[in-house]
C-alpha cells in the first residue's frame, strides 16, 4: 500500500527531532513554549467548565461568548464580527484552514526563508507549491524582496511578526506596505501574530489594519502560557471563515469545549502575567545575547518572541554535538534552506539554565 505523494514530501519536525532525541536531564534551548504554568484563573475556568458538564461538542465556529472576545480583542486592528472568527485547535489548525481553503495544485505560496516549519509543510500538504523569501539584515521580511518573488501563480503571502525562529519584528511601514502589496496583486495575506504580545523593541501592527483581505492566526498558546490546551483562531472576512468552516467540521468539528472556556477566561480575565512573562523574557535575552557575544557568536539582537538566531557554522552537526552534551538547540535548516550555519535557541528557560547552556556552548563549540 502506498502513501501520498503529499505526505512522503514533508518530513517530520527538525525542532520535534531534536527534542525527541535528547536525555530527559538535557536542557532544553529548542522548544518554543513558555516555561510558566498557566494562570490560576484560566485554570480556574476549565475545572468549571468540567465541573458544569460542559463537555459536549460546541458550535463548529466556537462558542459565541469566545468570538465575542476575540472581537473585542482584535478590535484595534478591524472591527471584525463573531461570524469572522473561526475557533481552532491551535494556530496550526487555523493554519492548515486557511491554506487547503485558498491553494490550488501547483498555486504558489510565499513564505520566509528561515521561517516556521509548519509554513511549508501546510503548503505542500495543501497541494501547493513553496517559494522561500530571503529575509534581509535584520531578520525581517523586506517588502521590496517579497515583490521580486511574486509570479502569475503567487497565490498567498505568508508573514510571521514578531518572527519564529529570528525573533525579527517587522515595522509599521513594512507591515502597511505588504499589506498594500497583497491588495495590489490581489493576494491573500495570511499573518501568523501568536508571539504579538513579546515585543521588547518596536510595535506590533497587524496587516488587518491595513487590508481586510487578511487571514489573521491567532491563540492564546504563547501569551497565556497554554501551549497544551491547543486553542487557536482566525479571523477573516466572512466569505473566507465560511469555506474555512466546511474543513474544519470535518476534520474537528470544534475546538475542545473546555479550552474554549479557558479562552474566554484568558482573554477576558487579568492580564498581568502576560507583562510578567515579557519582563522575563526581556531579561533573559539580554543574559543570552551578553553570553553568546562573550563567545564571540555573531547575533542580530531579536526584536520579539522568545528566540535568538545566531550564526553558528555546520548548524547540523554543532546542534548534534550540543545534544550530546546535554544541551537541545534547533540547526538552523530546520527552518529553510536559508537558515544555513544558525541555531535556533529558545530563551523560554530559567536563567540557570541559560547560563549553564552557554558554558557548555563554549566548550563544545569552542574546544
Amino acid at each position: 500500500m502506498k502513501v501520498s505523494h503529499r505526505v512522503k514530501g514533508i518530513d517530520i519536525s527538525g525542532i520535534r527531532k531534536m527534542f525527541e532525541a535528547a536525555g530527559p536531564e538535557a536542557i532544553n534551548l529548542g522548544l518554543g513554549q513558555p516555561d510558566f504554568d498557566t494562570p490560576e484563573h484560566i485554570k480556574k475556568a476549565a475545572i468549571d467548565a468540567i465541573n458544569q458538564g460542559f463537555t459536549s461538542y460546541t458550535a463548529n465556529l466556537g462558542i459565541p461568548e469566545l468570538r465575542e472576545a476575540i472581537c473585542d480583542k482584535l478590535e484595534r486592528e478591524n472591527n471584525f464580527r463573531p461570524e469572522e472568527v473561526i475557533v481552532t485547535s491551535g494556530a496550526s489548525e487555523a493554519l492548515h484552514l486557511a491554506l487547503q481553503t485558498l491553494i490550488e495544485e501547483g498555486d504558489e505560496v510565499l513564505v520566509p526563508d528561515p521561517g516556521f516549519v509548519s509554513y511549508s509543510a501546510l503548503t505542500r500538504l495543501a497541494g501547493g507549491k513553496v517559494v522561500g523569501i530571503p529575509l534581509g539584515s535584520r531578520l525581517t521580511l523586506e517588502p521590496s524582496m517579497v515583490e521580486e518573488y511574486i509570479t502569475p501563480k503567487t497565490k498567498a503571502i505568508i508573514i510571521n511578526s514578531p518572527s519564529n525562529p529570528t525573533g525579527g519584528v517587522q515595522s509599521r511601514r513594512e507591515i502597511k506596505t505588504l499589506a498594500e502589496i497583497a491588495l495590489d496583486h490581489k493576494l491573500a495575506l495570511i499573518s501568523d501574530e501568536v508571539y504579538e504580545h513579546f515585543i521588547y523593541e518596536g510595535e506590533h501592527v497587524s496587516p488587518a489594519c491595513y487590508n481586510e483581505n487578511i487571514i489573521t492566526v491567532n491563540a492564546v498558546s504563547k501569551t497565556y502560557a497554554m501551549t497544551g490546551w491547543r486553542l487557536g483562531y482566525a479571523a477573516a472576512p466572512k466569505k473566507y471563515i465560511e469555506e474555512m468552516l466546511k474543513v474544519h467540521q470535518y476534520i474537528q468539528a470544534c475546538a475542545n469545549s473546555i479550552a474554549q472556556k479557558a479562552a474566554h477566561a484568558a482573554l477576558t480575565g487579568p492580564q498581568e502575567s502576560v507583562a510578567l512573562m515579557r519582563e522575563e523574557f526581556k531579561k533573559r535575552r539580554r543574559i543570552l545575547l551578553e553570553g553568546l557575544s562573550s563567545l564571540g557568536i555573531r547575533c542580530v539582537e531579536p526584536k520579539g518572541a522568545f528566540y535568538a538566531f545566531p550564526e553558528i557554522k555546520n548548524d547540523i552537526e554543532a546542534s548534534q554535538r550540543l545534544l550530546e552534551k546535554g544541551v537541545i538547540v534547533v540547526p538552523g535548516t530546520s527552518f529553510g534552506t536559508r537558515g544555513k550555519d544558525h541555531i535556533r535557541i529558545s530563551y523560554a528557560a530559567p536563567v540557570e539554565k541559560i547560563e549553564k547552556a552557554l558554558k557548555i556552548m563554549e566548550k563544545v563549540l569552542f574546544a
